[in-house]
């Protein structure tokens, strides 16, 4: 393949995942979306292997076959309760690709390049290998946290934010001595640096608490972008430098986006809980404790409930994601609408533990997207609403954040689930949620606690209300 060629066919691939972006942007286009994005990889991947500079097929192929398995294994039997601990590895994985490729580029310098080219050049592999050591650790802490093996309460150490300030300092002052250095003496700061911003990534993501994880999540896919523009400066890959930049700005903006709709701050998310935000401990007060006595209900006046509402709101968490509760929930929602009952979706942005979880969910069961809703669209409709059910969700619902001032989640916006005639929560029991913060919710007026496993629960209701519409028909064939 020419030049020339090559140079088209980057161009559709960067046209391709530009629309591969906005058809992701909305859960009706998402899944031409998808399509888009492989379809622009695939274009990538063979005109890169066909171009005029690649010979080494044996290597790639042995390389490749045993990836493609791989994950192609991993992705077919992931549960989607899972799916945030597998973005994190690969985001892992993408930073580990980004330090080699800078420690290979340096190792192997290309002679052509000299003067201001050689300079830009060895700034391009040390900037590189920073981010990419950065993801790598940073990615691996997310992931320990979200698969439980570590915990997910935030790693407040002694004049942290010291620590973070002084890797930086000495990142500087190892870049210039890398800067200074010629081949192979250069090879010392250069991995020194490495394994600082290792440590650098390790410590800020240690200091981020479980409430912020689902924007880490996606700040950390800001991160595999940078470091993949990186790689691509270094390898001289224009569609590298592409197709980073569109996943670093996305998720960019994306954090953004998540930290206003959790009232934290992006600096603070970014530097690991920098001043009021993440990792703020809770404070003692006297609404901190809940006060009053949960009522429980049953599967039986739950469903005489939702049968004798106008309208219905359901309100998911990561609860009926651990539980896999959409689909008999999906049809519930069926069977009240063929009812006449309004039934619609309260999502909150950062519902479950990745952007968007709970609406892949939903989307997977079938349900209609018209009904499902965005907080913003859905919260001003919760005092007209006769009952709501919470299906698994906490923190999401927690009216401690507006109502209590010195609560670690003071200012987030919430689903004012309380704010209707009757509140049902779906849990376990009255534990607290992932942020860690008790939830005076269970304790209202017009909240009943349906315990037990959601699963059960949803299967059980959708049996009740199958039951009594049996046995109007019949009273009303009799």
């Amino acid at each position: 393949m020419s030049n020339s060629l090559q140079t088209v066919a980057y161009i559709a691939a960067s046209i391709l995942f530009i629309f591969s972006l906005g058809g992701l942007a909305n859960p009706e286009t998402a899944r031409r979306g998808n399509f888009f994005g492989i379809g622009g990889m695939a274009l990538a991947f063979l005109a890169t292997a066909l171009g005029g500079q690649f010979s080494g097929y044996g290597v790639l192929l042995t390389a490749i076959a045993p990836a493609v398995l791989i994950g192609s294994l991993l992705a077919s039997r992931v549960a989607m309760t899972s799916m945030p601990e597998l973005v994190a590895i690969l985001h892992s994985f993408v930073g580990l690709a980004a330090v080699l490729v800078g420690v290979a580029n340096y190792l192997a310098p290309d002679s052509n390049l000299t003067g201001s080219e050689s300079v830009i050049h060895q700034l391009e592999i040390y900037v590189g290998v920073f981010i990419g050591a950065v993801t790598f650790t940073g990615s691996l802490i997310a992931f320990g946290k979200l698969r439980a093996l570590i915990s997910s309460k935030p790693l407040l150490l002694p004049a942290r934010h010291v620590l973070n300030i002084s890797i930086l300092v000495a990142t500087v002052v190892f870049g210039a001595q890398f800067m200074t250095l010629g081949f192979p003496a250069g090879l010392t700061p250069l991995l020194i640096m490495t394994a600082l911003a290792g440590v650098l990534g390790l410590h800020l993501v240690a200091a981020i608490g479980g409430a912020d994880m689902p924007v880490v999540i996606s700040m950390l896919n800001s991160y595999s972008g940078w470091a993949a523009a990186a790689a691509g400066f270094m390898l001289s890959n224009d569609l590298l430098i592409i197709t980073g930049a569109l996943v670093g700005s996305s998720g960019a903006i994306l954090s953004y986006i998540m930290c206003k709709a959790m009232n934290r701050s992006f600096i603070s998310v970014i530097l690991g809980g920098f001043g009021e935000g993440a990792g703020k401990p809770q404070a003692k007060s006297d609404s901190a404790e809940p006060q009053g006595t949960a009522t429980p209900t049953t599967v039986e006046e739950t469903a005489d409930l939702l049968l004798g509402a106008r309208s219905v709101i359901i309100t998911p968490g990561y609860g009926m994601a651990v539980a896999q509760a959409q689909h008999p929930v999906a049809e519930i929602t069926k069977l009240l609408q063929a009812q006449g009952i309004n039934v619609r979706f309260g999502i909150h942005p950062v519902a479950g533990r990745l952007p968007g979880h709970m609406n892949v969910l939903l989307a997977e069961a079938n349900v209609p997207y018209d009904i499902v809703l965005e907080m913003e669209e859905i919260n001003e409709d919760f005092p007209q609403t006769d009952v709501v059910l919470v299906i698994g969700a906490n923190d999401t619902v927690n009216p401690s954040a507006l109502e209590d001032p010195n609560s670690p989640i003071a200012g987030m916006p919430v689903l004012e689930v309380w704010q209707s005639q009757t509140v049902v929560v779906m849990k376990r029991s009255l534990a607290s949620g992932y942020a860690g913060v008790e939830n005076p919710l269970f304790f209202k007026e017009n909240t009943q606690m349906l315990f037990g496993d959601a699963k059960k629960n949803v299967d059980a209701i959708l049996g009740k209300l199958r039951e009594r519409l049996e046995a109007k028909v019949l009273v009303g064939a009799g």
